[in-house]
């Protein structure tokens, strides 16, 4: 790695500031509680945490600072697109570019090619553009609301962003290198690093059939603007109904491979039972395993707030998000009667398959008391929510109905 294109001492802050900003949220970190899988599951279980400001960033809570990951605070899902000074941030290794010198960022495009290729970002922002909007959610995204618990980062349920993407098809790059017969996988390098020789790069790959559909992107812009740094500046590859553990950031290097990538990343980790919504129980493990690859259906109350106080016998506006893998929802409803009965809500404006649906409902309460709502979604696969949380051991793919308590007064 050419230690001028990314060298933690030439960052935009001067480094006694970085210094200082990285050991205060670390303190904060030790501030976050153990874990939120006792607590009862709400669309805001970030709310009671500390936040903190990071470069280019609102408040946000921090759920590890080195590397950071930080969550999304709630009421910025009340709009359709994410904004990207609030979209949530995963990292996985320890050493992440905090510059880039674009006079000498290179992505590579070689391996299995006729033509092994290098682009500048001027060089990418030539060729034809294309813009998705998709959602990006983490694999882990509500890992601290399982039970029993699990190590890894304890996400609320707000390690998901909608954002408008904007870059090159990767298939029209692989087709300028020309892919060899037999080409298997393509995998995908970033900028991060481990800070030890024992720690693995954070490579993933996808096969061949795949990278060569229309929907990955290589993106250099995230709702018009240049990508964040934290979010991946210059590029990052965006896999559009995929779980963000694909979406590699500040990405340098793709490779076409004549055999099927084996890396720690694909073959050890962010692995799934084989059932539907990567289901097992916590005393009989799965044998079998898969690679994590497509988001299961999801839906979330973002208005009003949980334990609101809501007026007797008036009109309440209800309000929220529902997304899949890529199907688009056919229908969103709410229950306000433990599940007895359910109403269909009104679906918003349709931004693409792979983007946040807002939903509405108005309703009005005629008894007054403590009241728990419930919100499914439908996409048009059939697929729905279901009543009862899945779990397995990484706490991935979470898609249980969720709920709302209000008191109405």
């Amino acid at each position: 790695m050419n230690p001028r294109l990314f060298d933690p001492q030439t960052i935009h802050l001067d480094r006694r500031n970085w210094l200082r900003w990285a050991a205060a949220a670390t303190g904060a970190a030790a501030l976050l509680p153990g874990g939120c899988g006792r607590v009862q599951p709400t669309p805001r279980a970030e709310t009671s945490s500390p936040l903190m400001r990071f470069p280019g960033k609102v408040p946000m809570r921090v759920i590890n600072s080195r590397p950071p990951c930080l969550e999304t605070p709630w009421r910025y899902y009340q709009t359709d697109l994410t904004p990207n000074a609030a979209f949530y941030v995963r990292w996985h290794l320890q050493v992440i570019p905090t510059n880039v010198d674009l006079r000498l960022w290179r992505l590579r495009v070689h391996g299995h090619v006729e033509r092994p290729l290098e682009f500048t970002l001027d060089d990418l922002r030539r060729l034809e553009a294309t813009s998705v909007v998709a959602v990006n959610q983490c694999s882990g995204n509500s890992r601290g609301l399982f039970e029993p618990h699990m190590p890894g980062a304890q996400w609320g349920n707000g390690a998901m962003g909608n954002a408008r993407w904007t870059g090159v098809r990767l298939r029209d790059l692989l087709e300028r290198a020309g892919v060899k017969a037999g080409a298997v996988d393509v995998s995908f390098l970033g900028l991060d690093r481990g800070g030890m020789p024992s720690v693995p790069d954070f490579v993933k790959s996808l096969p061949i059939t795949q990278a060569r559909h229309p929907e990955p992107l290589l993106a250099y812009e995230m709702n018009g603007e240049p990508l964040p740094l934290l979010n991946g500046f210059p590029l990052r590859l965006v896999l559009p109904g995929w779980y963000a553990t694909y979406w590699v950031k500040s990405l340098t290097e793709i490779a076409v491979l004549p055999k099927a990538f084996d890396g720690f990343w694909m073959s050890k980790a962010y692995r799934i039972p084989t059932a539907p919504n990567g289901v097992e129980e916590p005393g009989h493990l799965a044998e079998k395993t898969v690679p994590i690859h497509r988001m299961n259906v999801r839906s979330f109350f973002t208005s009003p707030d949980p334990g609101s106080r809501i007026p007797l016998k008036q009109p309440c506006a209800l309000e929220g998000i529902a997304f899949d893998g890529g199907h688009g929802i056919r229908r969103v409803e709410v229950s306000t009667d433990a599940g007895a009965t359910w109403k269909e809500a009104a679906l918003g404006e349709d931004l693409g398959n792979y983007s946040f649906r807002r939903w509405r409902l108005s309703w009005q309460p005629d008894q007054p008391g403590d009241c728990t709502l419930q919100v499914r979604a439908t996409s048009h696969s059939g697929e729905t929510q279901p009543t009862t949380a899945g779990w397995n051991r990484a706490g991935y793919m979470r898609n249980v109905i969720e709920t709302l308590s209000l008191r109405v007064e």
